[in-house]
């Protein structure tokens, strides 16, 4: 496939993307009511949160879609492999992230306060997921690359820390899904139009359907869609990059989350202008 038909399919990938998400949101706005979703955001303003569900069920039937095309010997350009055990990580992540959405409470907040919890003999909804984002990000690098060896444990905590880091810096309209997106272009370019590239298009033009409405608190993208995203862009550096930008990759991503346990993200954003004028791009005057 020559470089033009295959950005092509790509840039199909990510509108189908884009779209079913549009079509979702049109369509979920009396689930999205459900109080059990309800909400107060840092503005005290009430809207709905785990909005990033409507990311994960758009998944499916463009998954769907590629299968049946490939009966037909059509789209065969990405590999199905790949985007199973995409798939499987969103699916997966968003569950995880939806239980914490519903049932979690601000009462223990950060991995301190899951592990103090632990000493109490409590299990919060956040260890749940940190726990069993751990254990789906080992099923999926060992499906992945069975024979990795131990390499197995650092690509799974890549995926691991990936997936907590984007839910870190959902404390902002638009800052997660800005954020991943940010992060998703250099490894779009190295991965351009093989199969983990068009695994990852749709999930990228899906975060990009969602980024107007919560820019404008239409919705907040929750633990559900932030585990998804940052999830998917893990898994795709594993299954992309070679040993050395992955490890490159993960030291960032260990920084990056030992640093939010001892000074606040937000701060550091706002602090700084550039990432601060970019964070409030698009977002309501507070």
């Amino acid at each position: 496939m020559d470089a033009v038909g295959g950005f092509a399919t790509w840039l199909l990938a990510f509108v189908a993307g884009a779209v079913v998400v549009r079509v979702l949101a049109a369509g979920a706005s009396d689930v999205l009511a459900a109080p059990t979703l309800r909400r107060r955001n840092y503005r005290d303003h009430e809207l709905a949160t785990a909005g990033g569900i409507l990311l994960v069920l758009a998944l499916v039937p463009i998954e769907a879609v590629r299968a049946v095309l490939e009966l037909f010997d059509l789209g065969r350009e990405g590999s199905s492999e790949a985007r199973a055990i995409v798939l499987l990580a969103c699916l997966g992540f968003g569950l995880l992230g939806f239980v914490d959405d519903v049932l979690g409470t601000p009462a223990d907040q950060g991995f301190r306060g899951h592990v103090r919890a632990l000493g109490e003999r409590r299990i919060t909804t956040g260890m749940m997921k940190l726990a069993g984002g751990g254990a789906l990000a080992l099923v999926l690098v060992a499906t992945a690359r069975p024979t990795a060896g131990w390499r197995l444990l650092p690509d799974a905590l890549l995926v691991a820390l990936a997936a907590n880091l984007v839910n870190l810096l959902d404390r902002a309209p638009g800052r997660a899904i800005k954020a991943s997106l940010a992060a998703a272009v250099p490894l779009a370019l190295v991965a351009g139009s093989g199969p983990v590239g068009l695994a990852l298009a749709p999930v990228l033009g899906g975060a990009a359907g969602l980024v107007g409405d919560d820019l404008r608190e239409r919705l907040m993208l929750g633990d559900t869609g932030a585990n998804v995203l940052g999830a998917a862009l893990g898994l795709a550096a594993v299954l992309e990059l070679s040993t050395g930008p992955r490890y490159v990759v993960l030291a960032v991503l260990v920084a990056l989350n030992v640093a939010a346990e001892v000074v606040s993200l937000s701060s550091v954003i706002d602090r700084t202008p550039p990432l601060r004028i970019l964070d409030r791009l698009g977002r309501r005057p507070t």
